[in-house]
């Protein structure tokens, strides 16, 4: 098993919260971790897609209680949301007895009415942990085997697959799963299957651009509200990253539309039937497929407090990720590339002098690590992600 950076932010959480709640995907390794901090933990563990574990809780106070000195984890709790209300009363009951920190584990996969409901009911008793799909801190350095998480995603299953044809199949199967059952019971509008499947490669095709719900609907011929509706589904089932833009005080005319992410390449390359390295290379969606990639890994290794957005003006002038640093005034400015072939374009040069950045980076695919231009660095990936993953706020 390749150890998940997640699981000791999960126990420091365990070790200061009555409940701490870890949010990912479907299919990401929640329940696995879950289960190596039980063997720890000597916890109660309970699977709410279970109709036995839900029999146990028709009465969850009375069950519950018998628990009190051991951590009991809930998986799948979005099911079940009727819980978050007696789970309440039984931490508020459990810190009269002097057990003030690690009662609950509860895992989902959905972060729209999970983090509604779980903020609202336990307020001051609940902490919230990301677990993102593997990236390349995670896994070996070497350039193969970032390449390879890259084509075939950070989902475990996938990226630790026989092969690229098994992982392939992999994600096809994910993909299915979610458009036949997840999506079907979280999406209100009655959209049929092969539409959703339709929509959802069109952003995939789109990898990075704007965000047009009319223009997706005049395509699919449904409302632009439909579409907005079904991208707010994905984005809560952590399936896409909505980037919004940055709010400049400059004399330009901005894009006020977000950038649309799906947040995993190797979604993205199924979605498109890209089954190997050496299709991908040369797609055309290779370029944005990798901006995704790298925004998507230097995001799960900054620290959760940086505020991330990208510049871009009417005419042009653009950067790729604008990090907002806390207690800092002035940003940190993040260009993707693949290769430094192609050198920087006016675009790069123009947003710079608009951002007035602290620091400005070039994040491509070549380890190494050197200054192109005043205050500018060219960077490789793993080391962009080490650095963020090294800052204290």
């Amino acid at each position: 098993m390749i150890p998940r950076r997640a699981l000791a932010d999960v126990r420091t959480a365990l070790s200061r919260q009555a409940a701490v709640a870890l949010l990912g995907p479907r299919q990401v390794g929640k329940t696995t971790l879950a289960l190596e901090v039980a063997r720890a933990h000597h916890a109660l563990y309970l699977d709410l897609q279970s109709r036995e574990d839900r029999q146990k809780l028709r009465h969850p106070r009375i069950f519950l209680r018998k628990y009190e000195d051991r951590l009991v984890i809930l998986d799948e709790i979005h099911r079940t949301p009727e819980l978050f209300s007696d789970l309440r009363g039984l931490i508020d009951e459990g810190r009269r007895h002097g057990r003030r920190t690690g009662r609950f584990l509860i895992l989902g996969s959905a972060s729209m009415e999970l983090l509604r409901q779980a903020g609202e009911t336990l307020a001051g008793r609940i902490e919230f942990v990301s677990l993102h799909p593997l990236d390349v801190l995670e896994v070996s350095a070497a350039d193969e085997t970032r390449d390879s998480l890259w084509l075939r995603g950070g989902f475990p299953d996938a990226f630790l697959a026989r092969s690229d044809r098994d992982s392939l199949v992999f994600r096809q199967n994910f993909i299915r799963t979610y458009l036949e059952r997840d999506l079907a019971e979280f999406v209100q509008a009655r959209i049929p299957a092969e539409t959703l499947l339709r929509l959802w490669t069109m952003l995939a095709h789109a990898q990075g651009g704007l965000l047009s719900s009319a223009s997706l609907a005049k395509s699919l011929s449904i409302s632009a509200p439909t579409v907005t509706r079904y991208v707010d589904t994905l984005s809560g089932l952590f399936l896409i990253r909505r980037l919004p833009p940055f709010a400049a005080n400059v004399r330009k005319r901005l894009v006020k539309s977000p950038k649309v992410y799906i947040r995993d390449s190797g979604v993205v390359h199924a979605l498109l039937g890209i089954g190997n390295f050496e299709t991908l290379a040369g797609h055309p969606v290779a370029g944005t497929s990798w901006e995704g990639f790298v925004i998507e890994n230097l995001l799960a290794a900054a620290p959760p407090l940086i505020r991330a957005s990208f510049y871009r003006t009417a005419a042009g002038t653009e950067m790729d990720l604008v990090l907002e640093l806390p207690g800092s005034r002035r940003p940190w400015a993040v260009e993707v590339k693949r290769s430094m072939a192609t050198g920087l374009g006016r675009g790069f040069r123009g947003a710079v002098g608009d951002l007035d950045p602290e620091r400005a980076f070039v994040v491509c695919a070549d380890q190494g690590r050197y200054e192109i231009a005043t205050g500018t660095e060219v960077i490789g990936l793993r080391q962009m992600t080490d650095l963020l993953a090294g800052l204290t706020m």
